[in-house]
C-alpha cells in the first residue's frame, strides 16, 4: 500500500502533465490548460473514476500495464516515465526497451583515462567496456589486447589467472557474486541479463553453486589485494561510481595503498 505522501506526490505529478498537454485541434481555444481528465483517460484506455481517483491521491491499485500506458498518454521522458513507476512502486514492464547501450560513453571513456592509476568500466552485464593502460597491466589476461573474455564473472570464475592474481579468491567471488546478484535483480526483465546468467549457471558449476547462496549486496569498495606475477603483492583501495548519464555503467578505481 502507498503512502500517503507517496500517492500525494504521484497524484500531482499525473495531474501537472495532463495540463501540459495540447488537446488535438483544440489548442488556445480553452480556458482550462491541458487535456481533461476523460481525454487522457481515453488515450490511455483507462476508467476516467481510476484517472479521478490517482490524481486525488486515492488508494487504487495500479497495474504495471495501465501505468505504461499511461505513460504513455501522457508523452513522458524516460526519466519522467522511470519517476512515475517509482511513485506508484511498481515495475516498468517496458524497461528492457529503453535501456542503454553496451558501449561505454564519453563522460566514462574520460574519466578512465585521465586516471594514471588502474581504472576500468563495466557494463550492466559486467562486460569491461573501457579501461586504462594500468588496468591492462594489472590484469593482462582480462584486459590485455589479446585477452578472449572481457566478462568478469565469467574471467573471475573460470580463468586460471584470476586465483593467482586475486588475493582470498573465495571470498572475493562470494562477494561479487552478491553484487552481481543485486545488478540482476534490477534488470530481471532485460531477457540478455536473464540469457547470460542461464548460461553461467549451465556451464560453470562453481558459478551455480555460489549463485544458489542466495547472498545480496550492493557494490562496495574498499581494500583490494592482488598478487602480480612480475611486480609481487599490490594492495589497493577500490572505489566505484555510477555515471549519471549512464547509471547502468560501473566506473571501478583503484588507488595504491
Amino acid at each position: 500500500m502507498l503512502e500517503l505522501e507517496q500517492r500525494r506526490l504521484l497524484g500531482e505529478f499525473v495531474r501537472s502533465h495532463r495540463e501540459r498537454l495540447v488537446p488535438d485541434g483544440l489548442a488556445g481555444r480553452r480556458r482550462t490548460p491541458g487535456l481533461r481528465r476523460e481525454e487522457l483517460a481515453e488515450r490511455a484506455g483507462i476508467s476516467p473514476t481510476w484517472c479521478a481517483w490517482i490524481e486525488q491521491g486515492r488508494q487504487v491499485q495500479a497495474s504495471p500495464q495501465a501505468l505504461a500506458r499511461l505513460a504513455v498518454a501522457l508523452e513522458l521522458t524516460q526519466a519522467e516515465r522511470a519517476y512515475l513507476f517509482e511513485m506508484a512502486d511498481r515495475r516498468d514492464p517496458d524497461s528492457h526497451q529503453n535501456e542503454y547501450g553496451q558501449e561505454a560513453p564519453a563522460s566514462v571513456i574520460a574519466a578512465v583515462s585521465a586516471v594514471p592509476h588502474p581504472a576500468y568500466a563495466l557494463d550492466r552485464y559486467w562486460n569491461a567496456c573501457s579501461w586504462n593502460s594500468a588496468a591492462a597491466a594489472l590484469f593482462p589476461e582480462w584486459l590485455a589486447q589479446e585477452a578472449s573474455e572481457r566478462n568478469a564473472m565469467r574471467f573471475v570464475f573460470t580463468h586460471p589467472a584470476a586465483r593467482q592474481i586475486i588475493m582470498d579468491w573465495e571470498g572475493r567471488t562470494a562477494s561479487m557474486m552478491a553484487e552481481f546478484r543485486a545488478d540482476y535483480s534490477h534488470a530481471q526483465r532485460d531477457p540478455l541479463f536473464r540469457d547470460l546468467v542461464e548460461a553461467m549457471r549451465a556451464e560453470i558449476p562453481l558459478f551455480e553453486t555460489v549463485w544458489q547462496q542466495q547472498n545480496v549486496m550492493e557494490r562496495e569498495g574498499g581494500e583490494r589485494a592482488f598478487r602480480h606475477p612480475e611486480r609481487g603483492i599490490l594492495h589497493f583501495r577500490q572505489f566505484n561510481y555510477r555515471p549519471a548519464d549512464r547509471p547502468d555503467c560501473r566506473l571501478v578505481l583503484l588507488f595504491p595503498v
